[in-house]
């Protein structure tokens, strides 16, 4: 990776919507020591209660049609340089990240880590379709790693963070929830209303437990049966990359196309594992839906629905994997599983995914090139993955030393590996 220079004068970091929990304010603190100025829009009470800091916080009490207009005057006044956001496809954001473009601003954006879970996610421009690497050739990657792609890194097989991000969204949802008096105009970029959400959260700490006893019992079912099997790699269906990069609107659109896939294409003796997210709340409910597809398609003794865990224990005996666009496929592409994606992702490339017909793909799946998915991963790991978590104290502590001196480059990380005539040539700007 190229010298990089680091300056922090002049610079005025403008904070939207973050991770739940104490992230952007920790981030805006070690900004601040070096030399940056900060500031923060909030939208609700939550994001306010974890800012804390009332001298350069900016409360926004506007409707969505009044957002650009007021943002545009407010970076004017504050001489806005960045702006810092988490997620590209929200409303605000989007708006943001358009606005920023037009007036050359440079924007920092966070995401949950391609290659998750130990890992996050920071790029200029956008994240997921919106993320400059869709434009980035497998040939420019390889170029810039010099041949040094290597063996691929064992991918981890738990998230590590989900009790804090639970118990994070929760807390976040009840400041959201007390102090709605205080902003009247605010409205959820998901379902349900404040209130909802937050015993969404509490019933999913409450649960876990049970729910991990019963994704143990189920899992060992499976690793100890006889049949050969392919897992579905299922997403939360308020998720905005679900939502915003694909063209289904919920889960059953997408479990009707996979069901009626495998009861077309797969070997009678084949099985079909529904992994579910590991923050699946029940917002949609899986189970009921699944039990009528089993019985629609006649697949009973077939399907299996794993509510949680750990990945790995499922990947390391399938025999492919199906999802809209998840970011743990990578963990199936690292073990060279056969890949079917039908939303746009970073990783959905004719390289590594299929482009068969799903009962096609059930039959007989066509295989990735691991050889050019190593080169992938690797680029990945060397640019736009920082090590660390946004919800865990550890997690926090390992981002917040190495994230500053990568905002404040004047580079971006893909600028920084790539040579000149790559990056112009490579054209890495958000894809729209």
């Amino acid at each position: 990776m190229s010298n990089r220079a680091i300056n922090a004068i002049g610079r005025r970091f403008l904070f939207l919507q973050g991770p739940h929990g104490p992230f952007f304010a920790g981030l805006a603190k070690q900004l601040t020591r070096a030399g940056a100025t900060v500031g923060r829009v909030g939208f609700n009470s939550g994001d306010q209660k974890f800012w804390g800091r009332r001298e350069n916080f900016s409360p926004y009490h506007g409707t969505r049609d009044r957002w650009k207009a007021w943002l545009e005057e407010h970076l004017r006044t504050t001489e806005t340089t960045d702006i810092v956001c988490y997620g590209a496809s929200r409303y605000f954001h989007k708006v943001a990240l358009e606005v920023a473009r037009e007036k050359g601003l440079c924007t920092h954006v966070f995401e949950e880590g391609y290659l998750r879970p130990y890992w996050v996610t920071y790029e200029r421009g956008g994240t997921n379709a919106q993320s400059p690497l869709i434009g980035l050739s497998l040939d420019a990657m390889e170029e810039a790693l010099d041949g040094r792609s290597g063996e691929l890194r064992s991918p981890p097989d738990r998230w590590g963070e989900t009790r804090q991000h639970v118990f994070w969204g929760a807390v976040y949802h009840a400041f959201l929830m007390l102090g709605r008096r205080n902003f009247p105009q605010y409205r959820p970029h998901r379902t349900p209303d404040p209130q909802g959400e937050f015993w969404l959260y509490i019933n999913k700490l409450m649960s876990m437990p049970a729910r991990r006893m019963a994704r143990r019992l189920a899992t060992q079912r499976i690793r100890l049966g006889h049949f050969p099997y392919h897992v579905v790699l299922l997403q939360l269906a308020h998720d905005a990359n679900f939502r915003d990069n694909s063209n289904f609107t919920s889960q059953r659109q997408f479990l009707e196309l996979v069901f009626q896939g495998f009861s077309d294409g797969a070997p009678q003796h084949h099985h079909l594992v529904l992994k579910a997210h590991p923050l699946e709340d029940g917002r949609e409910p899986l189970q009921p839906l699944i039990i009528k597809l089993t019985q629609k398609y006649s697949l009973d003794g077939r399907i299996h629905f794993v509510s949680g865990g750990k990945l790995a224990q499922l990947l390391d005996h399938a025999e492919s994997a199906v999802t809209v666009n998840s970011t743990s496929a990578e963990q199936a592409l690292w073990r060279g599983l056969p890949l079917k994606a039908f939303g746009q992702a970073v990783y959905r490339r004719d390289a590594f995914t299929s482009n068969q017909p799903l009962a096609e793909f059930f039959s007989s799946p066509d295989q990735p090139d691991i050889n050019a998915y190593s080169t992938y991963r690797q680029f990945l790991l060397e640019t736009s993955q920082i090590r660390g978590g946004y919800y865990s104290s550890a997690g926090r502590r390992r981002l917040l030393r190495k994230l500053p001196d990568l905002m404040l480059s004047a580079q971006s990380p893909y600028e920084a590996v790539l040579s000149p005539s790559e990056a112009r040539g490579q054209h890495l700007a958000v894809v729209n």
